[in-house]
């Protein structure tokens, strides 16, 4: 199975990671983590890309916040998929991260999710390596069931208490 990469522009994007990691664990995928910065380490990001290939990497996830490049500078030196998490910052709520994420130019596509959307950024790239991956997409198959039955399982709870309620006002 191939490996998700994924890098964070700081050690103050790994909360936000540890939810990624968290996830990708649950459904057994190999991954490496590594902070790399687009701004002050330029050389070390753009080396992990252009080696992802050769390294077994099927997907990249790159968090950041702020001007956020890290994603686009990524992506601009790999062909293999790119998942960018713009992650809140105090200024802007990461608005400026999330921007700067999603509006790349035509040609340097990287796939965005929501501001710290790191447990989504998981499930995408499970996605992207199930497609050549049965068993990987059987589980996705059965965490979604799992998730439904969970929703039901509550919309009966909360039916219940208020119909209940509303027998009891009459």
């Amino acid at each position: 199975m191939k490996k998700v990469g994924i890098v964070m522009g700081s050690d103050s994007d790994l909360p936000v990671l540890e939810k990624t990691i968290e996830t990708l664990k649950e459904f057994s995928v190999p991954f490496e983590v590594h902070v790399y910065s687009a701004h002050r380490t330029p050389e070390k990001a753009i080396e992990f890309s252009k080696n992802a290939e050769d390294k077994n990497f099927g997907v990249i996830i790159a968090a950041a916040g702020m001007a956020a490049h890290l994603a686009g500078i990524i992506a601009a030196n790999t062909t293999i998929p790119v998942i960018g998490i713009p992650c809140k910052s105090q200024n802007l709520e990461g608005i400026d991260a999330l921007l700067s994420t999603v509006q790349m130019p035509s040609g340097i596509p990287v796939a965005t999710v929501a501001i710290n959307g790191g447990v989504n950024a998981a499930l995408l790239s499970i996605e992207i390596l199930a497609v050549n991956d049965k068993e990987l997409s059987k589980k996705l198959k059965e965490k979604r069931y799992f998730d439904k039955e969970a929703v039901l399982k509550k919309d009966a709870l909360i039916s219940e208490k208020f119909f209940n309620e509303n027998l009891n006002k009459n």
